[in-house]
């Protein structure tokens, strides 16, 4: 590719996107603040679903919702309000952060109206072989009515509206649902992990539930946020691998222990590395925001599920049974985190990138054969 169209390419990839919706880049710092001063007031004493929604709700009601949509050019402000509501709860940040997606994907499809104030969303996208939610029309226009099962669905009892992928005509689209129709029915069957139970994960039933289609066929996958959303899940699992780092940090402080210092030690050269990709990644989908980020996505993603795995095994191994036996907020997140991290497809997801690598050099890079070159 000539350096002529490789210029053409990059600068027509760098635009922004016309549309443009209420969330007001400007405020980032200032929200992340009362952010933190939120979430530093929230104590959860069970795992009942109805502690995230109230906390999600509550969350919302004082607008700490309306991140920096990515590609705007805050990204890694995006990315660092999910990862302190990760540092507080993983079972909130999975409705957070499914609510902030939901947000992006409305005001990316052309449908910011749909994100009306004291509206929580959720997106349902899971598509398991044999199972599929049915979308007949309504009318000539973007109504639908759905008939099945969609399974998987966090935070069903907590939440006012849902983004769901169905089949129309064979074709995948995406639904924006009301949840509060008397032909939706919840079920907990089929979720029975300990770990991110405060999910209130269910399967949902619609049996002629009310919907519209939002986009075009296939526009949820086609889009370039589908993958800053996907990158976007990333800075969640750091988050919590902050929050478990910083407990073995403060009980070093109280307390010197060789073989637990080499495990901090440990933990912190995995965490610099992944905070460096994460704010790496933020940045190139803030200066090509139409472009496609699949590759960067499945790299950052790879990267930190291996940093939060190791650090888990770091800090536990360091701590011993204390913290898991004595400290529920300490005991919930190491049991949280390895679900949440099984959002990853693991060795599938590296195999996609290798072969992706495989397949020919990036078009956005500053040579073709600068993968790896530390300057260029």
């Amino acid at each position: 590719m000539s350096d002529i169209v490789n210029d053409a390419l990059s600068e027509a990839l760098r635009r922004e996107p016309d549309e443009h919706v209420n969330h007001d880049e400007r405020h980032a710092p200032t929200l992340q603040r009362a952010l933190e001063q939120q979430l530093a007031a929230l104590r959860f004493k069970s795992d009942a679903p109805r502690s995230r929604g109230a906390a999600l709700e509550a969350l919302c009601a004082r607008g700490l919702d309306r991140l920096p949509l990515p590609g705007r050019g805050r990204t890694v402000q995006r990315w660092s309000a999910l990862a302190a509501v990760a540092a507080c709860d993983l079972s909130l940040v999975k409705l957070y952060e499914g609510h902030t997606d939901a947000l992006a994907i409305l005001a990316e499809l052309h449908a910011p109206q749909l994100a009306a104030p004291g509206r929580r969303w959720g997106v349902w996208a899971a598509e398991p072989p044999h199972q599929k939610v049915i979308a007949a029309p309504e009318d000539s226009g973007t109504a639908l009515r759905l008939e099945g099962v969609k399974p998987w669905c966090s935070g069903a009892a907590q939440l006012t509206h849902a983004l769901v992928t169905v089949s129309r005509y064979g074709e995948p689209v995406l639904a924006a649902v009301d949840l509060a129709q008397p032909s939706i029915h919840l079920s907990d069957g089929g979720w029975h992990a300990v770990g991110m139970a405060a999910t209130g994960t269910c399967e949902v039933r619609f049996d002629g539930a009310l919907a519209r289609q939002i986009g075009e066929p296939a526009a949820y996958l086609a889009r370039p946020g589908f993958w800053h959303g996907g990158a976007g899940i990333a800075a969640c699992w750091y988050g919590c691998a902050v929050e478990l780092a910083a407990a073995l940090r403060a009980y070093l402080m109280r307390r010197a222990q060789p073989h637990a210092c080499a495990h901090l030690g440990a933990a912190d050269a995995q965490l610099a590395a992944a905070r460096a990709l994460l704010r790496e990644t933020a940045g190139w989908i803030d200066t090509y925001p139409r472009a496609d980020a699949a590759l960067r996505a499945m790299r950052v993603r790879i990267a930190v599920e291996q940093a939060a795995s190791a650090i888990l095994t770091h800090v536990t191994r360091a701590l011993g049974a204390a913290p898991l036996c004595s400290d529920a907020h300490f005991a919930r997140a190491a049991a949280d985190l390895p679900v949440f991290l099984r959002q990853s497809h693991a060795e599938r997801d590296e195999a996609d990138l290798g072969s992706a690598l495989r397949d020919g050099p990036d078009p956005l890079a500053c040579e073709p054969d600068a993968l790896w070159r530390l300057a260029c």
